[in-house]
């Protein structure tokens, strides 16, 4: 059932009712596909690892604590299989983006822009979202991380803080300092006024 919180899911899956699983893969595929994507910028390779990464999960679901922290549990596995995964091959392939065909790069961007909004600004300048591109590809691994699994995976900072195993401090401090950073790219092409992003304004 739709309603069905994650830790329902995986208690009826442990049970060995596997549509649960289906539920699961069906409310999070999508996501785990994204920050993958946002990491790697082949679809495929994403594809393959939210595939390997919901498989885990259902391997693993006997070793899961019914606590509430299933998305940082499954976060975490997606993210230290995209780290093995990444590191066979190309040690820099973590932080390097594949060179994109102009056209993948434009519809990227409106898709990244898009993601950006607030519900009440559906359309942003395309110079801005190639900004925003622009900015995530120069943060430090560590702030951009954190932005995205906050701000495109949408989790919590506590769970963001459990995925990338830092203190919740250091978790907050890495948001704002790419929240900044982003205000201040914008700011330096003229834009003022920046797209809200997450809990607030960028």
């Amino acid at each position: 059932m739709e309603d069905e919180s994650d830790d329902d899911l995986m208690i009826r899956l442990q049970s060995g009712e596997t549509d649960a699983f289906d539920t699961l893969v069906e409310r999070y595929q999508g996501r785990l596909i994204g920050f993958f994507m946002r990491n790697t910028r082949d679809i495929q390779f994403a594809e393959d690892l939210a595939q390997e990464t919901l498989l885990k999960v259902y391997n693993q679901a006997w070793n899961y604590m019914p606590q509430n922290r299933f998305r940082g549990w499954m976060f975490q596995i997606g993210r230290n299989l995209l780290i093995d995964n990444v590191r066979r091959r190309s040690n820099d392939a973590l932080i390097r983006a594949v060179k994109r065909t102009q056209s993948d790069e434009q519809n990227e961007m409106a898709r990244l822009a898009e993601e950006l909004n607030s519900p009440d600004e559906k359309l942003i300048h395309q110079e801005t979202s190639g900004i925003v591109d622009e900015l995530l590809s120069e943060l430090p691994p560590e702030q951009r991380e954190t932005f995205e699994l906050h701000v495109f995976s949408e989790l919590s900072l506590p769970e963001v803080a459990e995925v990338t195993d830092v203190p919740l401090p250091t978790c907050k401090s890495r948001l704002r300092l790419a929240r900044e950073k982003l205000v201040e790219k914008l700011k330096c092409r003229g834009i003022e006024r920046p797209p809200p992003v997450g809990d607030g304004v960028v």
